[in-house]
């Protein structure tokens, strides 16, 4: 399986490509990427250099555009689509269905990949993206448990990626609406939950606050980690109680599942978090490269080692990991 990484700067690319990607996955500068945070992403000049860097290592690069676009702006996405396949990139991972119907019909030699904030949960969706504008694969959503990701690899028409490790959201990729409740700015077409501008933190004598909007999302003590301020991860008082309501901080980590994922057909696994650090990238994707590398040797013998495990969980969301909606015995 393709091991497919994240890459918010030029320096997060180079050490994603350096420890054993086969495939990293960039966004531009502006609202056109899920991913539109100040101080990420790529501007043209950088842009085509780590792509000349990425092939120079056989490593492929997929340009993320995959944010909904509005009439007054959409020549934004249609020039980051026109860029992209200037640039040459591997493949264009798209989620509004105007901006992949101008890519397939202006650009038709370049690859068009589903992205997750598509939403595909179902073979007639799959086969709807396949007829419509010749996607050659999809991202699926983190919400599908393992049963249903075997059968919709069975009758895909198409080859799917999935997500093996980084951070979760409880809401269907592509349908939040929790970061626009508060902030006014949807993800799906700013780029970005919860956007810098709208964070704030204030030192407090017992620790230190995190707001979003001028609303509190959490409190941390003195010596306690604090998390960047998403809504559905802060802690709220509820029957009397404070604690995370929604969601807690926790990273998604299938290390465990690798075998029976690559029995299903599953064609690549991807690793969130294109806002993290090159460090992040270094040590996430040496972890997968090697684990990936002796799955491929050992086979029905794999086993994940526990410095796998550590070193993974050092760089997780609250100090752990799950495998999220892949595991749920009930069903």
């Amino acid at each position: 399986m393709e091991l497919v990484c994240p890459a918010g700067s030029p320096a997060m690319l180079r050490a994603a490509v350096d420890a054993g990607a086969d495939a990293v996955y960039i966004g531009l500068k502006d609202e056109t990427n899920a991913r539109h945070f100040s101080g990420l992403n790529f501007n043209d000049r950088q842009a085509q250099k780590s792509l000349r860097y990425a092939h120079d290592n056989k490593v492929k690069v997929f340009m993320a555009i995959n944010t909904y676009a509005q009439p007054e702006s959409i020549q934004h996405w249609y020039d980051a689509v026109d860029l992209s396949a200037d640039l040459g990139v591997d493949a264009i991972i798209a989620a509004d269905i105007g901006i992949m119907d101008y890519a397939a019909s202006k650009h038709p030699a370049t690859n068009l990949h589903l992205s997750v904030q598509g939403s595909a949960t179902s073979i007639q969706a799959l086969e709807f993206y396949a007829n419509e504008f010749g996607i050659k694969r999809a991202v699926l959503p983190r919400v599908l448990s393992l049963p249903q990701v075997k059968q919709l690899a069975a009758g895909s028409p198409v080859d799917l990626e999935v997500f093996g490790f980084g951070s979760l959201c409880i809401m269907a990729e592509g349908r939040c609406f929790l970061s626009s409740y508060v902030t006014g700015e949807s993800p799906n077409t700013f780029g970005a939950c919860s956007p810098g501008s709208a964070v704030r933190w204030e030192e407090t004598p017992t620790g230190r606050n995190s707001y979003l909007n001028g609303v509190l999302i959490d409190s941390f003590g003195e010596n306690e980690k604090a998390g960047y301020p998403t809504l559905c991860k802060g802690r709220f008082r509820a029957n009397g109680n404070q604690f995370h309501v929604l969601e807690e901080p926790t990273s998604l980590n299938t290390l465990q599942i690798i075998p029976e994922l690559e029995a299903a057909g599953i064609v690549a696994i991807k690793i969130e978090g294109r806002q993290r650090s090159p460090a992040y990238a270094t040590r996430v994707v040496k972890v997968w490269r090697e684990a990936l590398d002796d799955f491929q040797q050992s086979k029905s013998s794999f086993t994940v080692k526990r410095e796998w495990m550590e070193a993974l969980g050092s760089v997780s969301e609250g100090a752990q990991t799950t495998l999220g909606a892949y595991s749920k015995p009930w069903q």
